[in-house]
Order: C-alpha cells, then structure tokens, then sequence
C-alpha cells in the first residue's frame, strides 16, 4: 500500500510540473516582451505565434548589444531600471516595488500558482529550519555526538544550505526569480542557511564556550556581513536578515561587551555596508529598517550604562545623516523629481504645475521612510543627551554643544535634499525643545526634586544655543539660494524655520540668564539677525521681483520686524517698548512703500497688538509710585497717546489700501487706543492720581458714557465721509453699548438715589447734570445725527435712550429740590415733592408730545404717551392716598387739564393730516 501510494505521489508530481513548465514557457515568451518594451522595442505578436514571437525577440536582443551579456545581468539592468522609473515617479518604498513587482509579473494569479510557487517556498524554508533544529535536539537527547560535533554539523549544514541556494540561483531562469521575488527559493535556502550558522556560531560561544567574546564578535560579524553580500544576489529579504543579525551580535556578547568606540565603530561599518548594498539595488526598506535599529543602540547604551561617553555616540549619529545625504539615497531623490517636472512639460506639453506646488506634497516625498527614521532617531539621541544630563549629571555644556552638532547636521540634512521636509521640521523641533530643557534645567531639575545633581550652567550653554539659531539661518539661505525658486513651498517652511527657531532659543535664553535692564549679547543678537533676515528677503525679492507676494519673502520680512521687537525688549524697559513698538511698526510699514510686500503693513498691526498686550500686563505703563498724580500731563498721555497717534496715523496712511481685513483691522485699532487713553485720563484724574480697580463713581462713569456716545458720532461722521464697516458697526456698537451701561449703572447700581451719594451743593450744576442731563442731551444730538442714516430701530433706541436720561434727570432734580444734597430712598417722601412729580412729568409729557410732532419722531410721541400714562396712574393711585387738601385737587385740576390738551392737540393734527390728504 505504501508503495502505491509513492507512485500515486510521483506520477502527481510529474504532472504538476508538467504543467508547471507550460505555465513557465509563457511567462518566458510575456518577460521577453516585456523587456523589449521597456527598451522602445515593442513587438506585436500574436498569441498563436509563440514561436515565431521568441524568434523575433532573439534577433532583437541580438541586434543591440546586450547579446553578450548574460541574461542574469540583463534581468537585473531591466529590474534597476523600472525600479528607478518607479522611484522617479515618487510613492513609497513600498509602492515602488509593488510596481516593478506588477509589471513583471501577470495581473490574476491563480489559486494553484499561489500555493505551489509561493506558499510551498515558504513553507519550505521554515521546514528546513525546523528540521535542522528537531536534529540538533534529537542528537543532544540521544546522546550521540558531542557538543562539538554537533555544532561543527550545523555551520556544515548551514554551509550546504548556502552553497544549495546558490547553484540553485545560478541555474534558474532570473526572470523566474523576478516574478517570484517574495518567494524566491534561493533567498529562502540562503536565509535558512545564514541561520543555521549564526546559531552554531553564537551557541559555541554563549553555551558551551569553545570560543571567546572577542572571537565570537568577529565571527558574528563576518557572518552578517557576508549575509548583506549575499542579499544583493538573493533580496532585500536576506539583506533585512543579515542587518538584524548584524546589530544584535553585541547584544549576545553583552557578557563582555565591547568598548564604546568599538560598539559604535561596528555599528556604523555594519550601517555603511547595508546603505551601500541598498544603493546598488535601490532599495528602500532595509535602510530605512538600518536607520532604526542605529537609533536605538545609542538609547539602550546612555541609559543602561554606569559611565557614557557621547563622543562615539555623535560620531554614529552624523556617519548616519552624513550617509543619507551622500551616499543613499543622496542626490538621487532630488534629480529624480526635477527630471520628472522637467520631463513632463517637454514630453506632454502640459501646463500645469510640478507636484511640489502643493503644500502637502514635499512632505511625502519618497524615499519617505528613510527621511523620517533617520530625522527621528537622530532627534531622539541628541534629545536624549540633554535629558541624561538632567538626571545623571553629565556635563550640561559638553551634551548640548554635541546636541546643537548633532541637530545643525540634520538641518543640514533638511536643506540639502528637497526630498527631506521631514528633516528640517523635526530638527526645528528638536533645536527649541531641547535648548528649553538644557537653558531651564535650574528650574526643572527643583521641580523634579533632583537639583542637587544638576551641575552649574554655563555660558557656553547660551552660546550654544544663540550657535545652533545662527546655523539655522545659515543652512536655510543655503536652501533658498539653491531651491528658492523651484520648491515654494519648502521655501516657505525653511523660511518660517529660519524665523522661529533663533528666536524661540534667544528668548528662552534672554528670560533665563538674560538681565532684564538691559542685555547687550542677546540685544545684539536680535538686531543682526533682524538686518540677516531682511537681508535675504530682499535678495529673495530681487530673484523674482515680480512675486510680491511670495510667501518665503513677506515671512521673512516678519521675521525681522519680530527680531527686532526682541532686541528692543532685551535693551530697554519700562515705558520705553510701549512706546517705541508702534514707532517700530509705523517704520516697517512706510517700508512698504518701497516694496510693496503684504506683511510690512502688517507689522504695524502686530506692533498695536503687542502694545496692547503690554498695557494690559502694566496698565501704568511705568512703575506705580513713578506715575506722579497730575492729570493729563504723566506718563499715561505718552504710554497711551503716542500708540494711539501713530495707530490713526497708520489708519489714515492706508484708507485707501486694497486689503479690506487690514484698513477695518487699523481703524479698530486706531478707535479702540483712543477712546481708551482718553478714558485713562480720566480715570486717573477723578481718582486722585490713583489707578485702580476700584468701582467707578457715577460722575466717572457719566464720562465715560459721554466718551462712548461721542465716539459714536465721530465714528459715524468718519463712516459718512469715507465708508468703513469698521466705523459703521463699531459706532453702532459703541451706542448699544452706552444705552447698556445707562441701564445697568446709571439708572441703577449708581444711582444716587440707590446708594445715598452726595449730588453736590450747587442747586442745578451737580452730579444730576452730569450723570443724566448732558447724557439725555447726547442722546437727543445722536439720534437726530443718525436720523436717515442708520437703521430706524437704532434711532429709536437712542431717542427713547435720551427721554429716558431726561425724565431720570428731571425726577431726581425734584427729589433733590425737596431732599437736599443727599436723595437716598430711605427718607421720606414729602406731599409737595410727591405733586412736584405729577406736574413735572405731565410737562415732560408734554415737551416730548411737541418734539415728536415737530420732528415726526413717533418714537418720541410713543415715550411721551408713556410718561403721560406713568402720570395718570401715579395721580390715581399715589397722589389721592397721600396729598391732602388744596394739593390733592390742584393734581386733578391739571392732570384734566392736560389730558384735554392733548387731546385736542392730537385732534388738530390729525384734522391737518386729513386736510392735507
């Protein structure tokens, strides 16, 4: 039975590989076509001319040189070039070569191809492995050889392996190899091999120590790296192999691992080796794999060991960013994706803009995994210096000068390819994050209780900091010189880059060590790199002056007024940034007169702000026992005026100015200072020279009503002559406001008849006048002014506004006739005051009944029938419960007596309108 069954088996066999060798003379015959596509031979060739087609590709082949080559080497040139044409088009690593994967390959694969061609490999190989593996344990078990023997049996059988791989590779079709990359029988027989000898190799020196540490390293090492030369015949499978086995090898001696220089020294030949071998092949994975793994030995080595030298460790970190920009992918990436912008517009004649137009675009450049393993595990150990310093004590002006080396060589990196975005970013990052950490380690290492081992900062940590800013702006001119114009918008981010990053160090530095009367080194510091950045933006406008608006240019342009705006912090104090800053501002905004760049007038905006920001944190302006009690002439007219002044100014210089955003952003600004030094002023005269926050009196506060209805007018009268949505909506708003604050605190919370204050001795000019008449009376002006020219329910609200101040005024003049100077409603009220109230408002009534008539303002006749029925019911209900005699029927006589002429009024002129009809 069992016999059967092998010639069941073999006869199987026979067939399949009968079909196999049909299936393979296809994939011949569609190679071969392929190949001659690829080199501008393309043959059209029936399906049932097979023959006739192969012919025909012998004698292509022969016709041109490649003849005389082998075909491994012809199969290989044809690989590298649609590898490069697929790197050239840009993706991923991945995406690359799933295309040379397609386009060598058939579209369907068949469920039979999947399992015999691909799935038995793999299967195959792990069989292998796993044999050898249950030998070795069968032999140890039984006893029957010796430990030596048994690992002098696993390096042979590891060797038969290799060697089986290798006639195998050279005895197959290399097209066949090609369609079967990830299945590859060879790669699979060479990685088991490897295996097997990097197994024997590490057990006769970590089991049964036949060999040395120092022995074992080096052979270990071989091994891997004869793996890596192997993989450029079998993969980047078998090159991934050999990397990791390359950079575990000091792990398995760690026992007596080698020194410092020694450790990094091989780890860095070991990286080099595999970037060269991904050179010759093109690939992306194993370097980028290499990258990491190089990363992270320098993180396990300064936070497992009792002493750390990060000499080596930099050295590896810059052989790392230096191979990258030289050696893999170096040029290659750039050229690629100018040839193919180029090359798109000459060949297909399309108008349309390169991909690196797009914002998005440069930042997924391949070979993108490359770019970020190696920017981020070099930000990751230079971060990683500063912060062992923090907790072990290391040399805090040794880590960060080997930080700084390390982050300006990976800007360099950034600056250098226009593939690596992601370079200059994470090194932007990586430089203002770690100078906070290395220039705030006094104050970081109290709160994490370890100040004790902090060592004493020098000044060669704030050296190296304002270094690496410098180093920025220089590797990003050297950027802009080269990929100014081609690449807008990594110019744009190298050039924000170039603003933030010395900045960002200079004041975490100047509030650190800085002295805060006045500091010359980061002073200077901020004024040269203020003329640098202006500087370039000027050269970036003279290369195309036509692009006023280019975005690199106007950012560095910004950059230098904020440059300057920290010199000027870092040399003065006090009052004099407060006021300067608008100087500055109003300087770099006549500028722009000569170049018309959007954000130089801008930075007048900005300077405002930052004013604002500062009065705001110091409302005095100067020190509060230095502001002196004179009204209006001290410090508060200049810290507050001279912003102010130079805001309408500005507003006034661009009235006329095409961007909407920024004329309405000045005319606020402009409205806003004055009113608000106006309002300082007055704040600091009626309180005794004294700025607090205490609650305003109602005389302070009538002032300031005052101010806000008369800052409506003026807004509207500017809204009129020029129109501005700024001065129409902010005098509206300004008028909302005031009726606001009438209700809230005049009518109420500073009432003098709510909290008892003094209304003054002087019978009619007092507090009355000036908290509710002269309102009433601006009010009254406002809505005639704004009669026709605003909205009508605003009108109306400022005219009731007015009869409401008015009539308030009027009822507390009568309190304050019969009261006194106090009117507080605690005292009783009088029978001729309480009359006083009736007459008084039944002629208010009246007067507001002829206004409205005059007028034609309904909203004034409306409020005059109001009070003339507010009148009504007080004469009904209040005056006959408490006035007597003479009084009690004078009320009637002339409450009658006013209603019948209002009714008559209100007869003759509706009998005029009717005439007139």
């Amino acid at each position: 039975m069992t016999e059967l069954l092998l010639i069941v088996i073999v006869v199987v066999g026979i067939l399949i590989l009968r079909s196999y060798n049909q299936r393979l003379q296809r994939l011949e015959s569609r190679v071969s076509e392929l190949q001659n596509a690829l080199a501008g031979h393309v043959l059209s060739v029936d399906s049932s001319e097979s023959a006739a087609a192969a012919e025909s590709v012998e004698e292509v082949i022969e016709a041109s040189e490649t003849a005389a080559q082998p075909l491994t080497e012809a199969a290989a040139e044809t690989t590298s070039d649609m590898e490069e044409a697929a790197f050239s088009d840009g993706g991923t690593p991945e995406q690359q070569e799933d295309m040379v994967a397609a386009a060598l390959q058939q579209k369907d694969e068949s469920l039979e191809s999947t399992i015999g061609a691909r799935w038995a490999v793999w299967v195959g190989g792990i069989a292998l492995a796993l044999g050898g593996i249950f030998l070795v344990k069968y032999s140890i078990e039984s006893g029957l050889l010796s430990p030596a023997v048994r690992l002098v049996l696993a390096a042979i059988f590891g060797l038969v392996l290799i060697a089986a791989g290798e006639v195998i590779r050279r005895r197959s079709e290399p097209m066949l190899a090609n369609t079967f990359q990830n299945a590859m029988i060879p790669g699979v027989l060479t990685a088991a091999g490897v295996v097997a000898l990097f197994g024997s190799t590490y057990a006769a020196h970590g089991i049964y120590g036949f060999i040395g540490p120092a022995a074992a390293f080096v052979l270990l090492g071989l091994i891997s790296l004869a793996t890596l030369g192997l993989s450029l015949l079998h993969g980047q499978a078998l090159a991934g192999l050999g990397l990791l086995a390359s950079m575990i090898t000091p792990v398995l001696i760690a026992s007596t691992a080698p020194r410092p220089w020694t450790l990094f020294g091989y780890l860095v030949f070991t990286w080099l080796a595999t970037i060269a071998a991904s050179r010759l092949r093109r690939w992306h994975t194993v370097p980028s794999f290499a990258n990491a793994l190089l990363s992270i030995w320098p993180l396990l080595y300064i936070f497992n060991s009792d002493v750390v030298d990060l000499t080596p460790v930099t050295l590896a970190m810059l052989a790392m960013i230096a191979g990258t920009i030289f050696i893999w992918p170096g040029r290659y990436g750039a050229a690629a994706t100018i040839e193919k912008d180029i090359d798109s517009v000459k060949t297909e004649g399309l108008s349309v803009a390169p991909p690196a137009s797009h914002w998005a675009a440069f930042l997924a450049r391949a070979p993108l995994g490359m770019t970020l393993t190696a920017s981020i595990g070099s930000a990751a150990v230079a971060l990683a210096f500063l912060v062992y310093s923090l907790l072990y004590g290391y040399p805090l002006p040794d880590a960060s000068l080997l930080f700084a080396v390390i982050v300006a060589t990976l800007a360099a990196l950034g600056a250098s390819r226009v593939y690596a975005a992601w370079a200059a970013i994470l090194s932007a990052i990586a430089a203002g994050f770690g100078m906070f950490i290395a220039l705030m380690q006094p104050e970081i290492g109290a709160e994490l209780n370890i100040a004790q081992i902090v060592p004493a900062l020098s000044h060669l940590v704030v050296y190296d900091g304002l270094g690496l800013g410098a180093i920025f702006v220089i590797v990003g001119f050297f950027f802009l010189k080269r990929f100014g114009e081609s690449e807008k918008p990594f110019a744009a981010l190298w050039s924000a880059i170039m603003v933030a990053t010395p900045l960002t160090i200079a004041v975490i530095s100047y509030v650190t060590f800085g002295n805060w009367m006045r500091d010359w080194l980061h002073g200077l510091y901020g004024i040269v790199l203020a003329a640098v950045l202006m500087a370039l933006a000027e050269l970036q406008h003279r290369r195309s002056p036509e692009a006023n608006g280019a975005l690199p240019t106007n950012i560095l342009a910004a950059g230098s007024f904020a440059a300057l705006v920290f010199a000027l912090h870092t040399l003065t104090h006090d009052a004099i940034p407060t006021m300067l800053l608008p100087v500055l501002g109003m300087a770099f905004m006549l500028a722009g007169r000569a170049r018309s760049w959007p954000a130089l007038p801008w930075t007048m905006v900005a300077a405002l702000l930052i004013t604002l920001g500062r009065i705001a944190w110091q409302p005095t302006i100067v020190d509060p026992d230095e502001l002196g009690t004179t009204p209006i002439l001290n410090m508060l007219l200049a810290g507050y005026g001279i912003p102010a002044a130079l805001a309408v100014w500005a507003a006034f210089e661009l009235r006329h100015s095409q961007d909407l955003r920024l004329r309405n952003t000045l005319q606020a600004l402009a409205s806003f200072l004055v009113l608000l030094t106006i309002a300082i002023l007055v704040r600091h005269a009626m309180n005794g020279g004294v700025l607090n926050a205490n609650v305003p009196t109602l005389g302070e506060q009538s002032i300031y009503t005052l101010l806000a209805i008369g800052a409506s007018a003026t807004l509207m009268a500017l809204d009129l002559s020029a129109s501005s949505l700024v001065f129409r909506y902010g005098g509206m708003a300004l008028g909302v406001l005031s009726v606001i604050l009438i209700l809230s605190l005049h009518l109420l919370g500073l009432n003098p008849f709510m909290t008892g204050e003094s209304t003054g001795r002087i019978p009619f000019f007092n507090l009355l006048l000036l908290g509710y008449l002269l309102p009433a009376i601006a009010y009254g002006g406002l809505a005639l002014y704004a009669r026709g020219r605003r909205p009508r329910p605003y009108v109306m609200m400022l005219a009731v506004a007015g009869a409401v101040m008015a009539f308030a005024w009027a009822t507390l003049s009568v309190r304050r006739f019969w009261q006194g100077e106090y009117i507080p409603f605690w005292n009783d009220f009088i029978q001729g005051e309480v009359y006083s109230y009736s007459a008084v408002w039944l002629l208010i009534g009246i007067a507001l009944l002829w206004l409205g008539a005059r007028f034609n303002a309904r909203s004034l006749r409306i409020a005059s029938a109001a009070l003339v029925f507010v009148a009504v019911v007080k004469v009904f209900l209040i005056d006959m419960a408490n006035l007597e005699g003479f009084l009690r029927a004078l009320s009637f006589i002339g409450l009658g007596a006013v209603l019948i002429g209002i009714g008559l009024f209100y007869q003759k002129v509706l009998t005029g309108r009717n005439a007139t009809e």
